[in-house]
């Protein structure tokens, strides 16, 4: 449960304190994923984010994907560590680890982590092609804003993955 305890014969993921921690701060959140994905791992594995190289990784929420210090798997450390990668963000990484996407609902998590193990993927092709340009600040605030109502008919239905779920709205969490 949120408070740490576990209930029933099977005992939880070794990384129950990072979901506790995540849905006991973020209330936007309704769901985390956690992968080993490949190649969003191997670029951990280098301790690296994944910088504003293409405008599709503001689907995480900013202008970067942070990459958190390596600490040992199911450690409170890892979990601050975790937290503060994601701090005003939907997804980092984990350095010589995995990933972690979260979403207002599991479906929206999901297809954040796949989002995420793709521009890992476009993103280590274009480093071994030579220089990567990132774009500028101003370029991803501007992507951000435009993401906000991208595909929606309503303004007001827009939180597809900045706003979270809405007060009220029923997702993985309050179900």
């Amino acid at each position: 449960d949120l408070d740490g305890r576990w209930f029933g014969r099977r005992r939880p993921s070794s990384e129950w304190r990072f979901h506790r921690d995540i849905f006991n701060s973020r209330h936007d959140v309704g769901a985390i994923v956690h992968t080993h994905s490949p190649r969003a791992t191997a670029l951990a594995c280098t301790g690296r984010g994944i910088p504003a190289f293409h405008y599709m990784v503001a689907v995480a929420g900013g202008s970067d994907i942070r990459c958190a210090p390596y600490h040992a798997f199911g450690t409170q450390e890892l979990s601050d560590a975790a937290l503060a990668a994601l701090k005003d963000r939907n997804a980092c990484l984990l350095a010589n680890h995995g990933v972690i996407a979260t979403g207002a609902d599991l479906p929206g998590a999901i297809l954040l982590a796949g989002e995420v193990e793709n521009l890992a993927l476009q993103y280590t092709v274009a480093l071994s092609l030579g220089e990567v340009r990132i774009l500028d600040d101003t370029e991803m605030c501007r992507v951000i804003e435009k993401f906000r109502t991208y595909g929606q008919q309503n303004a007001a239905d827009a939180d597809l993955i900045f706003g979270g779920a809405q007060p009220g709205a029923v997702n993985e969490r309050n179900a």
